[in-house]
């Protein structure tokens, strides 16, 4: 794992040092190096403690690895509460929105997001849980329609809408808590005006706990959901007693109702209208699935089939959906029949903050700075969900395709780098609640939207007609309401188009840069292959010429043989044996390489499949050598055409010019001259 050396490159000044360890690492975690090769790393103890907490990789377990024989992580209550900051924290200025969006006719439009909730969203990621329960959501359902480059490019993109869902939450809400904080009738005077600067401490206090540890964050995510939902059932219920006591603002609301829509059919076109205003009711979903790797594995769970966990996501989106749409129908009515309308625009005092309103004015100043308190903490740490979600999403995604750096696949870096656009993001914007609310309610939509679409795909293809037709009526209802949200608020897809240029950027950057890393996570010599690269050894050496397995011929073979001979040198009498990679998935970084030995009109060929010809070859000479303790000579032509065009060969689909390509792939991984298969070119 090239961990170590990587975080520590980055970290500090002294490259050198741990450079060779860092090759190290990672050729033992491929298997292609043995452990006896590893030499620890010369003083520096307190830096290599540093490194190993850094690298520590607590969150989750990765896909593909196996399940644990004993059940572990956390109850699914417990990961609803953390997927909840984010759903619940919305009661915080969800009446609010709703009130302002549909004035009297708050509560119907209320009533009709929660019909969607249910209806609509609740069922397609149940599916969504069954058929990505290892968190990545409807991104890898998606990833499995388009093959090669699309397929990669796709999901980028659906990254950067994640990414802007999810950076968003962090400082969305990290900003809403500081007015929470500013706005409070208790807070000190100068406190006014520091928006900026209190929210970018709200932001590195969330960051610092994870950097912690993800245990202590459950636990607090648990303590803060329990708290503020008690105190929203006593505001909600006082609010309640106060109507049955007095009923006169009941009879108000239904007299300015029925004035302003006497026709019930035009109430409900209204209603729908004004729905995807209210669409950020909706955000707590797709936070839900992709925490799902922290829900605890039942005994006997496989990495391919965890129906615990899956039994456990559904329970957990279940109780959060039935538990919210309770909160924000109840909470819906007695802010609009209890609060004027003025309070709720802008500069109102109920704007944003319609609960908060009625428990500092039905429960005084103390009950209602405790209730702020609550609001501010679980605002606050609805980040926490937020980064919980990147944090399973990045490591499955970018290191596999190659375009992360390894260390991605560790947390606390991640957390850091994280934090750090988090407050870049804050900076940028000020702060600003308003500012940020497009971005979010588009990232949201668009995932939403895609969930729809990826499980309408999924229940065509396995011949469930009725469901088919069900979710692809929701997919319309969510591709309305995203659209609808894109041309009131175009800023959102804006910002959301910075995230997607940002992330597509950057990983073909580094997928450029790590392009000469030995891309195999394992090689494997099969039995017919090791007989093979035994019977030719000569003197503790094999010799082996590179061929495309395109022209198959014997005569193409005995042309490859003699052009070997002839212009490398190699001895008339020596046996040689020959290697064939074919291409798979070359949009693909790395994978398991199985090499096999095959007899063709009498010569003896090493045949394997990979995403890269140079990286497989090198992977392959360098296994050859530890497997057998023979030194490989792998013989080439050169490659003709233009050097720039088989560059792009190599980058982007995996052949070009494979000798000087496998001999850089070969100096990188192996640092010793001495120790390095040789590479010869005619």
């Amino acid at each position: 794992m090239n961990i170590v050396g990587q975080i520590t490159k980055d970290c500090f000044a002294d490259w050198e040092q741990f450079d060779s360890i860092g090759v190290a690492f990672s050729l033992v975690k491929k298997n292609v190096v043995p452990s006896r090769l590893v030499k620890p790393a010369p003083g520096r103890p307190r830096t290599a403690r540093l490194s190993r907490w850094l690298s520590n990789t607590e969150v989750g377990h990765v896909e593909g690895q196996e399940a644990p024989p004993k059940p572990t992580g956390n109850r699914w209550w417990q990961v609803m509460c953390l997927s909840g900051l984010d759903y619940f924290s919305t009661l915080g200025y969800q009446p609010a929105i709703a009130a302002l969006a549909a004035g009297a006719l708050a509560p119907l439009a209320t009533m009709m997001l929660v019909a969607v909730t249910l209806g609509a969203a609740l069922p397609v990621y149940r599916r969504v849980a069954r058929e990505s329960p290892h968190g990545q959501g409807s991104i890898a359902m998606l990833e499995r329609l388009l093959p090669h480059w699309k397929g990669k490019l796709f999901v980028l993109v659906l990254l950067g809408f994640a990414a802007t869902d999810f950076m968003i939450t962090i400082t969305l809400s990290s900003a809403d808590a500081t007015a929470h904080i500013i706005e409070n009738p208790l807070t000190p005077e100068w406190f006014h005006g520091q928006q900026v600067a209190i929210t970018l401490v709200l932001i590195l206090l969330l960051g610092a706990l994870f950097m912690r540890g993800f245990h202590e964050v459950i636990w607090l995510a648990v303590g803060l959901v329990a708290a503020y939902l008690a105190l929203n059932i006593v505001v909600i219920a006082t609010a309640f007693v106060s109507l049955a006591r007095n009923p006169a603002p009941v009879d108000h609301w239904w007299l300015n109702l029925t004035a302003e829509h006497s026709n019930p059919w035009m109430m409900i076109a209204i209603a729908l209208l004004v729905f995807p205003k209210l669409a950020l009711g909706l955000s707590g979903f797709e936070t839900g699935v992709a925490v799902m790797p922290q829900i605890r594995s039942a005994p006997g769970d496989t990495e391919e089939n965890p129906e615990g966990r899956i039994a456990g996501a559904k329970k957990l989106l279940l109780t959060a959906a039935l538990t919210m749409s309770v909160f924000l129908v109840c909470s819906s009515i007695v802010t609009t029949l209890l609060i004027p309308a003025p309070e709720f625009q802008p500069g109102g005092a109920a704007n944003g903050r319609a609960l908060s309103f009625l428990a500092h004015q039905m429960l005084g100043e103390g009950f209602g700075s405790i209730y702020d308190l609550s609001t501010i903490l679980i605002l606050w740490f609805a980040g926490a969900s937020a980064l919980a979600g990147m944090l399973n999403l990045i490591p499955r995604y970018l290191p596999r395709f190659g375009m992360a750096p390894e260390w991605a696949r560790a947390i606390r870096p991640l957390v850091l780098v994280l934090i750090g656009v988090a407050v870049i993001i804050t900076l940028a914007f000020e702060a600003d609640v308003d500012a940020q609310g497009a971005a979010y309610a588009t990232g949201v939509l668009v995932l939403m939207a895609s969930a729809a679409v990826a499980v309408t795909i999924s229940a065509k293809r396995k011949g469930q007609r009725w469901r088919a037709v069900g979710f692809g009526i929701v997919s319309v209802i969510f591709l309305y309401t995203t659209g609808a949200n894109v041309i009131e608020r175009p800023d959102g897809i804006r910002i959301a188009a910075l995230f997607i240029l940002g992330i597509v950027a950057i990983s073909l950057i580094s997928r450029f840069r790590r392009s000469t890393e030995l891309r195999a996570t394992s090689v494997t010599l099969d039995e017919s292959a090791l007989v093979i690269v035994k019977a030719a050894s000569r003197n503790s050496m094999v010799r082996i010429i590179a061929h495309e397995p395109v022209r198959l011929s014997a005569a193409r073979y005995r042309h490859k043989l003699a052009h070997a001979r002839m212009a490398s040198h190699l001895p008339e009498d020596s046996p040689v044996v020959f290697i064939e990679i074919k291409v798979s998935d070359f949009s693909d970084f790395a994978q398991d390489i199985t090499v096999k030995g095959i007899t063709r009109h009498g010569f003896q060929i090493l045949q394997a499949s990979a995403p890269s010809v140079p990286t497989a070859i090198a992977a392959t000479c360098i296994a050859i050598r530890d497997q057998t303790g023979t030194m490989p000579h792998i013989y080439f032509r050169w490659t003709e055409g233009d050097p720039v065009r088989n560059l792009m060969r190599f980058l982007f689909l995996g052949q070009g010019e494979i000798a000087p390509l496998t001999r850089e792939v070969l100096r990188e991984a192996e640092p010793s001259i001495g120790k390095r298969p040789w590479v010869h070119v005619g």
